[in-house]
C-alpha cells in the first residue's frame, strides 16, 4: 500500500505519468517540464500565467526550477523497482492463481515466485535472472546454451561452445557480468556530459526567455510613449485648430467697430454701390445738356445758361472708400503666425526620440591608402591612377582604403554614404587596431571589420571575418546608411532606395571603439551630411 502510495505522488497531474525532468513553480507545484512548458505556451498572450493544480496566478512567466531532490526520488523508484505487477510476469507453477515472479530461471526458461524460487536447484547452472518473458533471447541461437561471455573483437554474446568451438575461438573474451559494468561505465560518462549539456542549454533557454521579457519589455514602453506621443500630437492640432478658429471670429467682431457687424458692413457696400449708380446718371444727363448747348449756334442761349460750374459738383467718394476698405479686412499675418505653432509640435517630437544635431564625419587622411585622392573638405574619396605623395607611415592603409577620425565606444549613431558614382566599393566599420598591410587589410576581410560591399558585376555582399554572405540580385543602392548601437552590439546597414530597405545586420560583443571605414575601386564615395546620434527618452 505504502509503495502504491508513493507511485501515485510520483505521478505529473497533467500527463498523469511518472515525472520526468521534474521542474517547481513558485506555488510549490511540480510538472514534468515539458508539460508545463506546453501549457505555458497556451497562455501566452493571455495578460497571465496560471498554476494547473492550484490556479495560482504569475503575470510574467514563471521561471522553471528543476528539482533536483525529486528527479533523484524518481530515479531511484525507477531503478529499484520490483513490482512484479506491472511487468505483467507471473509464476509457471502456479496454475491455480496467477502469483508475481520473483526471478527467471534461464536454464529452465521458467518464471519462478518466491515460493518455487526457495525450492529451486542451487547449482550452478541453473542462472537467475530478473523477471522477463525474453528467456529464448538469453541463450545462444547455435548450442542453446547460456551466452555466458562477450567478445569483444565482434562485439556479440556468446556461449562456452562459441568461445571454444566456434567461430569466436581465439578471440578476447569478457564475462558478460564485466563487459557490461565496463558499458555502463562508458554510458555514465556519457550521461554526465549529456547532463551537462542539458543543464547548459537549460541556462541559455532561461536566458534568452529572460532576453525576450526584457524585449518585450522595452517594446511595450516604447509602444507606451509613441502612442502617448502621437496622442498629445494630435491633442495639440485640436487646440491649435480651435485658436485659429477663435481668432477668426474675433476678428469678424472687430469688423463692427466699422461698420456694426460684419452684416452691416456688406449692406454699406451696397448702398454705396446704389448711391454711385445714380450719381453716374446724373453725370450722364449734365453731359448730354452740355453737349446741346456746345451745338447750339444761337449764342444768346449759349450765353443765357447758368454758370457750368455747379454741373462738376461731385461728391469725393475716396475717403469714404477707404474705410469701407480698411473695415472688412481679415489681419492674415496674425493667423499665419499662430499656424506657425505647427513648427512648435513637430519640435516637441523629441520629448519621445532625442536626435542630436549632426557633427562631421570625417577622413583621417594619415590612413589614406597612396591610391586614393582625399578631398579638400575630407569627405570624398577617390581611387586615382597617380601615387599620392604621402609619407608612407604605421597608419597608412596599403590599398585604396580609409578610416574616419572619429570613434565611437558608447551610443547609437547613424550617418550616410553616397555610392552612386562608384561600381566597386566597400562601407563598414572597423576597430582602429586594424591591420595595414597584408592581405586581409581590407574592411570584412578580418574579425575587426564588417562591411557592405559592392563588386563588378552588381554584386552586393556583407562580409566579418572573411565570411561572404551575399544579397539578393534586386539590389539597388545608391545610398548606404550605417546604425551603430554599441551598448547592444549591432551594426546595420541599409539601402536608401525607395522605400528603405534593410540590408543586413551583425551583432557582436564589441571591446574597441567602432571608425568609419570605406574602399573604392572604380570611382569616389562620399559621406554625406555628418553623424547624427540618437536615444528614446523615458
Amino acid at each position: 500500500m505504502a509503495s502504491a502510495d508513493l507511485r501515485q505522488e510520483l505521478d505529473c497531474s497533467i500527463c498523469l505519468s511518472i515525472y520526468t525532468d521534474p521542474v517547481t513553480l513558485r506555488c510549490g507545484h511540480n510538472f514534468c517540464r515539458v508539460c508545463i512548458d506546453r501549457v505555458l505556451d497556451t497562455q501566452e498572450g493571455a495578460g497571465a500565467y496560471i498554476c494547473p493544480e492550484c490556479r495560482a496566478v504569475c503575470q510574467e512567466r514563471p521561471a522553471l526550477q528543476r528539482n533536483i531532490t525529486l528527479c533523484n526520488i524518481v530515479g531511484s523508484f525507477l531503478s529499484t523497482r520490483t513490482d512484479q505487477e506491472e511487468t505483467g510476469i507471473f509464476c509457471t507453477y502456479c496454475v491455480d492463481s496467477p502469483v508475481p515472479a520473483a526471478k527467471s530461471c534461464l536454464l529452465c526458461e521458467a518464471s519462478l515466485c518466491d515460493k518455487h524460487l526457495r525450492v529451486h536447484s542451487k547449482s550452478a547452472e541453473h542462472v537467475l535472472c530478473d523477471p522477463t518473458t525474453a528467456l529464448g533471447n538469453r541463450k545462444c541461437s547455435v548450442h542453446k546454451k547460456i551466452l555466458e561471455y562477450y567478445c569483444t573483437e565482434d562485439a556479440a554474446c556468446i556461449c562456452v561452445y562459441c568461445r571454444l568451438d566456434g567461430e569466436h575461438q581465439g578471440h578476447h573474451v569478457e564475462m558478460l557480468n564485466e563487459a557490461s559494468e565496463k558499458k555502463k561505465e562508458k554510458l555514465r560518462n556519457v550521461l554526465q556530459k549529456l547532463t551537462t549539456r542539458r543543464e547548459e542549454t537549460e541556462k541559455r533557454v532561461q536566458s534568452l526567455q529572460e532576453r525576450r521579457r526584457e524585449d518585450q519589455g522595452k517594446a511595450a514602453g516604447v509602444i507606451e510613449t509613441v502612442t502617448a506621443l502621437f496622442r498629445d500630437i494630435r491633442r495639440q492640432l485640436e487646440d491649435l485648430e480651435k485658436r485659429v478658429l477663435s481668432e477668426i471670429s474675433r476678428q469678424e467682431q472687430c469688423i463692427s467697430l466699422s461698420g456694426g457687424n460684419l452684416l452691416r458692413f456688406v449692406f454699406s457696400l451696397s448702398d454705396l454701390i446704389q448711391q454711385l449708380e445714380i450719381k453716374k446718371d446724373e453725370l450722364s444727363g449734365k453731359m448730354r445738356h452740355i453737349e446741346e448747348l456746345c451745338n447750339m449756334s444761337d449764342p444768346v442761349t449759349v450765353l443765357q445758361e447758368p454758370d457750368t460750374g455747379d454741373l462738376c459738383d461731385t461728391e469725393d467718394t475716396e475717403t469714404h472708400d477707404n474705410q469701407v476698405h480698411g473695415a472688412g479686412d481679415l489681419d492674415v499675418g496674425l493667423i499665419s503666425g499662430t499656424l506657425h505653432t505647427l513648427s512648435d509640435i513637430i519640435t516637441g517630437l523629441n520629448t519621445g526620440i532625442y536626435v542630436q544635431e549632426a557633427t562631421d564625419l570625417l577622413l583621417d587622411v594619415t590612413t589614406a591608402g597612396n591610391t586614393i585622392q582625399i578631398s579638400g573638405d575630407r569627405k570624398t574619396l577617390t581611387l586615382s591612377h597617380i601615387k599620392q605623395k604621402r609619407p608612407l607611415t604605421p597608419e597608412g592603409f596599403q590599398g585604396p582604403q580609409v578610416i574616419s577620425t572619429r570613434g565611437f565606444s558608447s551610443g547609437r549613431h547613424y550617418w550616410e554614404v553616397d555610392v552612386s558614382k562608384s561600381v566597386w566599393w566597400g562601407v563598414g566599420m572597423c576597430y582602429p587596431s586594424i591591420d595595414r598591410r597584408g592581405l586581409k587589410l581590407y574592411i570584412g576581410y578580418n574579425n575587426k571589420s564588417w562591411c557592405v560591399c559592392r563588386k563588378m558585376y552588381n554584386q552586393y555582399s556583407v562580409m566579418h571575418d572573411s565570411t561572404v554572405f551575399r544579397l539578393p540580385d534586386n539590389i539597388r543602392c545608391d545610398r548606404v546608411r550605417v546604425y551603430l548601437d554599441y551598448e547592444a552590439g549591432q551594426m546595420s546597414f541599409y539601402s536608401l532606395c525607395d522605400p528603405i530597405r534593410h540590408l543586413h545586420t551583425y551583432t557582436a560583443a564589441l571591446t574597441e571603439p567602432l571608425h568609419a571605414a570605406l574602399w573604392v575601386g572604380i570611382g569616389c564615395i562620399t559621406i554625406s551630411g555628418g553623424v547624427r546620434s540618437w536615444e528614446i527618452l523615458p
